[in-house]
């Protein structure tokens, strides 16, 4: 049985089947999970440099960070949106796109 991919930005990807949660990066908790985790050598920094948006917590405890949104990882979790392999920005063209349609 394959294992199923999602993209989580900068050619970085993730086993669908190992995420237990997808969370904002901005609460204290979430603060205190990535500095346990970086601690414990669990971390898995996957934002290239750029502003961490959303935590990854997987079943083996290990956490991601990444710098798509939440809600864009989420949708990929579930389908709703495609993978893509350059994936740096959601919120650049907005919902409308560039034209306005």
């Amino acid at each position: 049985m394959p294992i199923e991919m999602i993209n989580i930005g900068f050619g970085n990807c993730l086993a669908v089947s190992r995420v237990v949660a997808v969370a904002r990066a901005d609460s204290s908790p979430l603060k205190r999970l990535v500095e346990n985790a970086s601690a414990e050598n669990r971390l898995i920094d996957a934002t290239s440099g750029r502003k961490t948006r959303s935590v990854v917590v997987t079943d083996s405890h290990h956490v991601i960070l990444s710098h798509q949104s939440p809600a864009t990882i989420r949708d990929k979790l579930i389908g709703k949106t495609e993978a893509t392999a350059d994936d740096e920005d959601d919120a650049a063209t907005g919902p409308e796109g560039r034209d306005g349609e």
